[in-house]
């Protein structure tokens, strides 16, 4: 490997890359290969098919790998990559070129950049207990429930009552849009679609989740370690929120995270902070992405 030219261009050697590339494919398909045999079942995993399901980034996109801008890949076996209209043959190797992102693109990462640096700014809050989960299934129907085929820790008149007497301060557009209507109101803020800026902030456990959001749809210019990384997190915190929300997910191996107690809230809690520092340098790489894209 070596390093030239203004802009810092690292070129990989024909062995090196395709060594991360095999490295890549073998580290996430312990993730895809399961998530696929449980589709060709039929069967559904309310934790772990979250992540594929509603951030809708293929299986086989999370497999493939890209070595992000400014790396040239040296070898005849680059140039399968110029099937991607983003790829271009230089004198160093086959790489990424970002002139090929379209202006709407371009007017996305800089979007994206002022956000996630905003967050990076702003402080995290760690009072929100989890209640998001619980805010989803409030005054529904057992028919209503989005997981029905999974118990609620209560009946429904407890968990209401959990509900009600408890501050809701959800910061996260995308967690409040599924409220129940009932639930709402109840919530101190209102977050909407064009406040995202304002109220996204680093504590939240879906805020940190969207780091693979963000992270997929720059590619193929994110570098798929990165990826990865955001995968891995998105995942863990999937595994958090489940476990803190009112089903009862014991018979998949899931305890509770009881946030109805204090016990529960201090745990819930911990784990935000834990969560909020593994995305600190995930944030910090893509708003470095989004300098080399912008």
């Amino acid at each position: 490997m070596n390093t030239t030219g203004e802009l810092k261009l690292t070129v990989l050697s024909e062995s090196d890359w395709l060594d991360r590339q095999r490295e890549h494919e073998q580290r996430v398909r312990r993730w895809t290969d399961p998530h696929q045999v449980r589709a060709s079942r039929g069967e559904k995993h309310p934790v772990h098919d979250f992540i594929f399901n509603y951030y809708a980034f293929r299986p086989a996109w999370l497999r493939r790998w890209h070595p992000g801008p400014e790396v040239a890949l040296a070898g005849e076996s680059a140039r399968a990559f110029l099937r991607w209209p983003e790829y271009r043959a230089t004198a160093e190797g086959v790489m990424l070129d970002p002139a090929t992102l379209p202006e709407g693109r371009r007017t996305f990462v800089a979007w994206l950049h002022g956000l996630l640096s905003a967050m990076q700014d702003r402080p995290a809050f760690f009072g929100c207990h989890g209640l998001h989960e619980w805010a989803m299934v409030y005054r529904q129907t057992p028919d209503e429930v989005r997981h029905n085929a999974w118990p609620l820790r209560f009946p429904p008149e407890e968990l209401a009552r959990i509900v009600e007497g408890a501050p809701i301060r959800c910061t996260h557009f995308d967690a409040f849009r599924f409220f129940t209507a009932p639930a709402r109101p109840l919530n101190k803020l209102q977050p909407a679609r064009d406040t995202v800026p304002q109220h996204e902030q680093r504590g939240c456990l879906h805020a940190n989740m969207d780091l693979y959001k963000w992270a997929f749809k720059l590619a193929p210019f994110t570098p798929s370690e990165l990826v990865a990384d955001c995968f891995e997190l998105a995942r863990d915190i999937r595994e958090i929120d489940m476990r803190a929300s009112p089903y009862d997910l014991r018979a998949l191996g899931f305890a509770p995270i009881t946030i109805e107690t204090d016990e529960g809230r201090a745990a819930y809690e911990a784990h935000q902070r834990t969560f909020a520092a593994r995305g600190e340098p995930l944030r910090a790489r893509l708003i470095g992405l989004c300098e080399k894209l912008g």
